[in-house]
């Protein structure tokens, strides 16, 4: 780890800070505020700590920011706005900022022309990170007063209209931006050809020289028939596989969850038998390459497991069990294999790397933006990222619940049928399991992709086709009666 010149974020790594040139002491001073491991801090373009914008990082999760994922989303949002101050603002500090340093960081991230401009949704986000460290800053004594200016809109919540305090700054989020999702013959296409390494007309590709196509593809189709997120598939654990021959269940871990909300999700017969081929094909010989070669006894930072069941394991020494639903992305990478595992040192986590490592979030987004790419060069219009995949499961569930519903009715709507009509009458239950299913904590949130059908014109032509069917062969029977 080096210093560098502006101002960056790292994440706690006990083994790796113990020498650590940018940290007084070699990291020593992460010791004395009990950073855990994996604890996102922001160093100075100095190599400075700032003792109080990092305490604001560790207490996120007394303030409802409990996700990991969130709370790294929260630490690299302000630290951005930390570079933005120091290389634009005259090296000013995030404790003397304003409302023009706000304004002025919207006008280069938000307005700006060209591939740096973010969206609404992301520029947002960073406001309410922002704002997370003002109402902390506050509580705390560390700000005389708010910094930004804030004023009181009307916003619509699912209980009707309320008035809110919010941030000047934030932007409304255009309604008509479309929802990203692909169909399911693009998504094929787009794994076969960017995953997997063939060519668009089909075969493989001679010129090809990527690796473990196989795993790549099979982890986005985990992503596509679960719905699961990025940072919950990419961080499964191997107990957590359910066994052939059932149902398919995952258990998605609060500690791994957004707002910490764990779920079911079900994956189809025939992907949880291609996960059990790469747990005993792929995964294995990795795994057995790295024991031969001595690398997984060399783990100083591992969390050995005695032994490990569907919903919790026991740690070595430890004396009750610790339920996967509580163990962290972060914990989760330090799991490994005591000596009465099958292979003593081997990961729990599910995605390895060739060199036995947990492959994390960052290495699948690096695979995607990779598959874009060699897309791209055969003229494929086609752009997928890890969420695009949640959406893609959404839509297509969503057309499939609603079919279900439609075969269940059992008899005819009076007067024209239409699609809004339709729609209006089988949102109810359809959209509550869509929302746990995904694990959203408002039914309203999912309401999104009733919209998107109206593009998804195979889907409702589809839930139509069956309705119109089973009426008609209704009316023809009352008709012969």
């Amino acid at each position: 780890m080096t210093t560098s010149v502006i101002a960056d974020l790292y994440a706690t790594r006990r083994a790796s800070l113990a020498h650590c040139p940018d940290l007084p002491g070699g990291g020593g001073v992460l010791d004395r505020v009990d950073a855990r491991e994996g604890q996102p801090f922001v160093l100075g373009a100095d190599g400075s700590y700032d003792v109080q914008l990092n305490r604001f990082l560790r207490e996120l999760p007394s303030w409802g920011v409990r996700a990991e994922n969130s709370v790294a989303a929260y630490a690299r949002d302000v630290t951005l706005f930390v570079r933005f101050l120091e290389t634009s603002r005259h090296g000013k500090r995030i404790w003397a900022c304003d409302g023009e340093d706000l304004r002025a960081y919207k006008r280069v991230r938000l307005w700006a022309s060209g591939p740096d401009a973010v969206s609404v949704g992301t520029w947002n986000r960073s406001v309410a990170a922002l704002d997370k460290w003002v109402a902390w800053a506050l509580d705390a004594g560390l700000l005389p007063r708010a910094p930004f200016r804030y004023v009181d809109k009307t916003v619509m919540t699912p209980a009707g209209p309320r008035r809110v305090h919010v941030n000047a700054e934030m932007e409304s989020d255009p309604q008509d931006e479309p929802l990203r999702f692909v169909s399911f013959e693009d998504y094929l296409l787009w794994r076969n050809v960017g995953l997997r390494g063939e060519l668009p007309e089909g075969g493989a590709d001679p010129r090809w020289r990527g690796r473990h196509g196989e795993r790549n593809g099979l982890f986005a189709d985990v992503l596509v028939h679960s719905g699961m997120r990025l940072g919950e598939g990419s961080c499964l654990l191997v107990p957590e596989v359910p066994p052939q021959g059932g149902p398919g269940e995952f258990r998605v871990a609060g500690a791994v969850a957004k707002r910490r909300k764990g779920r079911r999700v079900y994956l189809p017969p025939r992907k949880l038998r291609q996960v059990h081929h790469f747990l005993a094909v792929e995964r294995d010989a990795i795994v057995v390459r790295c024991a031969a070669s001595g690398r997984f006894p060399g783990r100083s930072d591992a969390r050995l497991v005695a032994r490990a069941g569907r919903y919790g394991l026991l740690a070595q020494r430890a004396r009750r069990s610790w339920p996967y639903a509580r163990i962290s992305p972060a914990e989760r990478s330090r799991l490994a294999w005591g000596d009465g595992g099958v292979v003593a040192g081997e990961p729990l986590w599910l995605w390895l790397a060739d060199d036995g490592r947990p492959l994390k979030s960052a290495a699948w987004q690096a695979a995607f933006r990779r598959a874009n790419a060699r897309c791209a060069s055969f003229g494929l219009g086609i752009e997928v990222h890890p969420h695009t995949l949640r959406h893609t499961y959404a839509v297509y569930m969503l057309g499939l619940l609603l079919r279900q519903t439609v075969r269940a009715l059992g008899r005819p709507l009076e007067g024209p049928l239409a699609r809004r009509e339709l729609r209006r009458l089988l949102v109810g239950n359809p959209m509550r399991t869509l929302q746990l299913l995904l694990g959203h904590a408002r039914e309203a949130t999912v309401y999104v992709y009733l919209d998107v059908l109206d593009e998804a014109q195979e889907i409702v032509l589809g839930a139509l086709a069956e309705w119109d069917a089973q009426s008609a062969a209704l009316e023809r029977v009352g008709a012969a009666g």
